[in-house]
């Protein structure tokens, strides 16, 4: 009886080492690391290419309608109240799915790489527009009278004067909302999109392996921390502290 109860310490060890073992085969297989990595990393310029086309013309076609809306032209404030509202309700995908299978019926074929840019800012342009034009509301209107009476026409006071404070109230939301939106890339998968998600997914699928998986996953935290540090400091830095 003392032989069995005395080998089964070193029986349980062996099952914990066969136990790790498995683990790092599984996630963290060099052979296949060294293998798929130049394809994840292609993955990693597409993802960074398109976060930076989405944020630039996401941000820049928010902004104008914001300042548009500042004008309260009623007829063009409605449209943009409407547009803002549609493109925040809808979900993403359903988005990505309609414009890449929907479009072609009617003779307009986009590539998949231009369906998922264009959701994408159009989101983000919507979700920017609500918080700056918050900001802008948020001006005393005493500031907009100062300006005016100063010389300043509507267009002037709204650039030189509005604007500025308004974006440094939204800065830390627009931020946030940024990391968000560019994150949502990953859903180009499902059209093709050959960003870090499609190429590991693929990588997966041909070494039937979820080291490809988790080395994408690092590629995300790599690629999207430093944004999400920089968000925390912007918070701190322009919301919580008064001008």
């Amino acid at each position: 009886m003392n032989g069995p109860v005395r080998s089964c310490p070193a029986l349980q060890e062996r099952i914990e080492v066969s136990s790790f073992e498995r683990f790092l085969d599984t996630f963290f297989n060099a052979t296949v690391l060294e293998k798929y990595a130049p394809a994840i990393l292609s993955g990693v310029g597409v993802t960074v290419w398109l976060s930076i086309l989405i944020i630039i013309v996401g941000m820049a076609f928010g902004t104008l309608l914001a300042c548009l809306r500042a004008y309260r032209f009623k007829p063009l404030s409605f449209f943009i109240v409407i547009y803002a509202d549609i493109f925040r309700a809808l979900p993403p995908l359903v988005m990505i799915l309609l414009i890449f299978f929907g479009l072609p019926s009617v003779g307009i074929t986009l590539s998949s790489f231009m369906v998922l840019f264009v959701v994408l800012a159009l989101i983000l342009s919507a979700f920017a527009e609500e918080i700056l034009w918050a900001g802008i509301t948020s001006i005393e209107k005493g500031q907009w009278e100062a300006a005016r009476s100063t010389g300043l026409g509507l267009t002037q006071t709204l650039i030189f004067v509005v604007l500025p404070q308004a974006m440094r109230l939204a800065i830390p939301p627009l931020t946030n909302r940024a990391i968000a939106i560019t994150k949502m890339t990953a859903l180009g998968t499902v059209i093709g999109v050959p960003d870090i998600l499609n190429q590991a997914s693929t990588a997966q699928s041909f070494s039937g392996n979820a080291s490809p998986l988790m080395l994408a996953a690092v590629a995300y935290v790599v690629l999207f921390l430093p944004f999400v540090i920089l968000s925390r400091w912007l918070e701190n830095r322009y919301f919580w502290r008064k001008a």
